[in-house]
């Protein structure tokens, strides 16, 4: 018989899987969701920034009444890019979800227990976080942030009685340290309930004075106080709750004005974000850039010479083909190494900064033969945006080895692409003296190359990547590749890796979305049959035939079907004496993002994006679909790396618009990668049918390494990291490594012995350096491998250094001079103004932009008679254009807003005296087109003469003084 107590306890575990949460639903309910809040706010703000930028140059936008990643990323002008927009907002909003998996009872991050003041400092200090990292153009740092921040800012929302209190704008206090969190209620805020829906349970003194309040949860909330609320929250059961998180909960009756409040609130922060970084980098946070990102790590010893030389010709004749398209690569990056030495990473925007980095390599030095290649690339997988095609170009063997399951455990966390081109096998380079010529020659025309380092092949294996060997006289013929795959729009229809081989037959269905179909096949000795959907074949040994052209270079064949009708499903029989692979990829707006998640169904029901390898009893994947509202999945399996034969099937359950939840019973026992099958229309018609699958390679673990949150490190300090190792295997001994990109000194035990099913607790220590930049990310990676290699995990932690930050005071703008004489036809009339803008500790203000405003902004920094730097401000515009919003921001990212608008009735000038005795510093201009916009209505005087001036005006002293907002 089941006792009481049991009955209740299994009541509560149910009701937790289907129903109550303490902060807005992850998913499975109608109401409204944290990602779906998130989700609507980056929508508007994204657009809103993209449609002024669209003013700026003379066009109007009218944005679409509903949004979308689709329509906001054709307002930027970018719609190839919607992928990448997708992939942001998801991995936002993957982090905004974890706070819940992770800090379920913690009250300060989801306004509990009253905890304004530690809630708000989370939310201060995570933007701080933000700002800086962008600054460093570390994004994924920013993203990962921004997410968790928003989870506590949304909360106060919904658990707080803001709402209640009759407010229905945002509590801008939250994201300004600097303003106080005031009327905290210090007595009773709560009464039992009087009636069944418990509504009124806010005492009416709170209410009258306004006093701020949270619920609690448990046991032991404090007499008096309001219950969070919920079945299972005790104390809440005859008391009732006030969270607002659905519309079923305690106070659900506001759940939609909590919802949309939290909205704006979300979208506040954002602008103060904007603001502080301007409008290109906080484009660049949403993954709106120009198109894909060039990345090279490229080996600079003495032999290296001829394939330098390659490099620059190759990077030149992308450039020059791509720059000012929408092809252009929005970032450049580059790694370069040698022995004993590798890096730094260097990234720039400007093609022709690039130029000039590849010019000033040089090739030197080189002593013995391998070199640190795996060190460069893992530099090149830790600063490259996720996703990114890496090529690595080198003629030796990897001297880090041990560095390899660190380099294939970041390969799998960042889904990036590898391909190595490598030239000469590693035998046949300082080796060669001993090699005649005749032998070389010999060698080079029978394409016979020495294997080079294993290592590099089962890398790019992983990674779905190539590994094409060629001669360096070759090179060239073998640098297409990099031109061709260097799109956003680039999606993996199809890949395989066979080892051992033997005949097989191959399947590819190409839907009508893919454009620029390709086909690579690496191998010494493949021997290869096409079939296309109309019938047409051609065989390997016909370069040129009725599919199209194959080339062939070294162990890389590339072919390009030119047949007009590519729609339908091809064919492909190999054959092959030595390994080979076949991967076969098109340009589509059409493809799938996924992350592995595990759940957990506690208190606050949630889901968290694995950082290792997902264990191997269950597999759960969280898919998005990109390409519209008509694209979605049918079937979703994992497929075995080396063997098509064994895939395993998911269960698909829709948990939010185009998102789904694929759950796994079984997995396969080595590597397998993932494959979606779906449909891109509503018609069931054969013609709509697609296939994507992800290049990278994955694998399960019976080890699991599991971190904890550890917030950010301080230059000049030794920060702990702690981590946990548990295996459901027999257990044993696991070597333990830790290594990290930024090679801070690292102290930690090298060996752990685990028993199945008992965790052990261990740490890991990383001295920073105290001249370590503000914004400075560091990847962490640490494995556990079982002593004889059969099984291994990794964690990957991606970790901000950021110095303590006490200055919280925004700058502030004082006009000098205002004059408007607008009058008549707007267009031939100008106003302009003149301000200072100051800090108040003395340093002075980097940066000063236009946030509203269609005109031209100069700016000059002076150092005044007092020793206070001085930011001179000039702006001046049409008269058709009259709004102004200026945004200052000064060294550690404060945000001060300039402006307010009021209606001047006749023209307006005030003359305050500039500052003496100052010295020039620097001066800056930023120009916005004053190109009137084709559909601009004419304007009249009384128009015209809408000057927008500052919160108050001080007639007698004729100073407009600015105030922050």
């Amino acid at each position: 018989m089941i006792t009481t107590n049991v009955q209740i306890q299994i009541l509560i575990c149910l009701y937790l899987i289907i129903s109550q949460t303490v902060a807005f639903m992850p998913f499975w309910t109608k109401s409204k969701k944290h990602q779906d809040i998130t989700h609507d706010a980056i929508l508007q703000t994204t657009a809103d920034v993209c449609k002024l930028q669209a003013l700026q140059q003379g066009r109007d936008i009218v944005l679409p009444v509903s949004l979308t990643v689709e329509s906001v990323a054709e307002v930027c002008s970018s719609s190839n890019l919607a992928k990448q927009f997708q992939r942001n907002i998801d991995k936002i909003n993957k982090h905004n979800a974890w706070i819940d998996y992770r800090h379920p009872f913690t009250g300060s991050y989801h306004f509990d227990d009253e905890e304004f003041l530690s809630g708000r400092n989370l939310i201060t200090e995570g933007v701080s976080v933000v700002k800086y990292s962008v600054k460093q153009q570390r994004y994924e740092t920013a993203r990962e942030t921004l997410g968790k921040i928003l989870h506590t800012l949304q909360d106060f929302y919904s658990h707080s009685n803001w709402v209640e209190l009759g407010n229905r704008e945002p509590y801008s206090n939250l994201i300004k340290p600097d303003t106080p969190i005031s009327n905290i209620a210090d007595s009773d805020t709560c009464r039992q309930c009087t009636n069944s829906t418990c509504t009124a349970n806010i005492l009416e003194e709170v209410i009258e004075k306004r006093k701020l309040t949270s619920g609690y949860f448990g046991l032991f909330k404090p007499k008096g106080k309001c219950s969070h609320g919920g079945l299972f929250d005790p104390s809440s059961w005859f008391e009732g709750g006030i969270n607002k998180d659905t519309d079923s909960s305690s106070h659900g009756y506001l759940h939609d004005v909590a919802a949309s409040v939290a909205t704006a609130a979300t979208r506040e922060l954002l602008e103060d974000i904007r603001a502080a970084v301007g409008d290109s980098e906080f484009l660049r946070l949403m993954g709106f850039s120009q198109t894909s990102v060039l990345c090279f790590v490229i080996d600079t010893t003495g032999s290296m010479s001829d394939d330098i030389d390659e490099v620059r010709r190759v990077t030149s004749s992308i450039i020059d083909s791509k720059t000012r398209t929408a092809a252009q690569p929005s970032e450049y990056i580059l790694v370069e190494f040698n022995d004993p030495d590798y890096g730094p990473l260097t990234r720039t925007t400007d093609p022709n900064l690039f130029k000039e980095q590849l010019n000033a390599l040089i090739a030197h030095d080189g002593g013995d033969e391998p070199e640190m290649c795996l060190s460069g690339l893992r530099l090149a997988l830790t600063g490259s945006p996720p996703q990114t095609e890496i090529f690595v170009f080198t003629d030796a063997d990897a001297k880090d080895i041990w560095l390899t399951s660190t380099v294939k455990a970041l390969i799998e966390k960042t889904k990036s692409v590898v391909t190595f081109m490598l030239t000469n096998g590693f035998s046949f380079r300082r080796h060669r003296r001993s090699i005649t010529s005749v032998h070389r020659q010999k060698r080079a025309s029978t394409g016979f190359f020495t294997q080079l380092n294993q290592v590099y092949h089962d890398l790019a294996q992983a990674s779905g990547g190539q590994a094409i060997e060629v001669t360096k006289g070759t090179l060239d013929q073998a640098t297409s590749i990099i031109a061709d795959i260097s799109s956003s729009t680039l999606v993996t229809l199809f890949q395989a890796v066979r080892n051992p081989t033997e005949t097989e037959n191959f399947s590819v269905f190409v839907d009508s979305s893919v454009q620029n179909l390709t086909i690579y096949i690496t191998g010494n000795s493949p021997d290869y049959t096409i079939i296309s959907p109309s019938g047409f074949s051609q065989n390997s040994t016909v370069l040129n035939g009725t599919l199209g052209r194959i080339r062939k270079v070294g162990n890389f064949h590339t072919v390009q079907p030119n047949i007009a009708d590519q729609t339908g499903l091809w064919l492909f029989n190999i054959s092959s004496t030595q390994p080979y692979t076949i991967k076969v990829v098109g340009q589509s707006a059409v493809d799938f993002l996924f992350d592995f998640v595990e759940f957990s169904h506690g208190l606050h029901p949630s889901y968290s994006v694995l950082n290792r390898r997902p264990a191997n009893t269950n597999v759960s994947l969280l898919v998005s679909m990109v390409g519209g509202d008509i694209v979605r999945p049918t079937e979703v399996f994992l497929v075995e790396a080396s063997n098509s034969i064994f895939n395993t099937f998911g269960s698909l359950e829709e948990v939010a618009s185009g998102q789904y939840l694929v759950t796994f019973n079984s997995i396969p026992a080595g590597a397998f990668t993932v494959r979606v099958v779906g449909q891109n229309s509503l018609s069931r018609s054969s013609d709509n049918i697609f296939q994507r699958q992800s290049p990278t390679q994955f694998q399960t673990s019976t080890v699991t390494i599991t971190t904890q949150e550890v917030g950010t490190m301080e230059p000049g300090t030794i920060f702990t990291l702690p981590f946990t190792v548990a295996t459901n295997s027999s257990g044993g001994s696991f070597n333990i490594r830790v290594s990290n990109d930024r090679n801070f000194k690292t102290q930690f035990n090298t060996s752990i012995t685990l028993k199945s099913g008992v965790s052990v607790n261990d740490t890991v220590t990383l001295t920073v350096p105290g001249n370590t930049p503000s914004g400075t990310d560091v990847t962490v990676t640490i494995e556990a491998e079982a002593v004889d290699g059969s099984d291994s995990n990794y964690a990957v932690l991606r970790i901000a250094v950021i110095a303590p930050i006490t200055d919280f005071t925004p700058p502030v703008c004082e006009a000098v001079n205002a004059y408007a004489n607008c009058s008549g036809n707007c267009s031939l009339s100008s106003w302009y103004l003149t301000a200072n803008v100051t800090d108040g500790n003395g340093s002075s203000v980097p940066t000063v932009r236009i946030l509203q405003g269609n005109g031209n902004l100069t700016t000059t920094t002076v150092l005044s008679d007092t020793g206070v730097n001085v930011t001179m401000v000039i702006y001046n515009a049409s008269c058709c254009f009259v709004d102004l919003e200026l945004v200052a921001v000064d060294e550690v990212g404060n945000v001060a807003t300039c402006f307010k608008s009021v209606r001047a009735t006749e023209p307006i000038t005030s003359t305050v005296p500039p500052a003496t005795n100052t010295t020039n510093i620097t001066t800056n201009t930023a120009t916005a087109s004053t190109a009137r916009p084709s559909n601009q209505a004419s304007i009249n005087s009384a128009e015209c003469l809408f000057l927008p001036v500052f919160l108050w005006i001080n007639v007698g002293a004729s100073v407009y003084q600015f105030m922050h907002l």
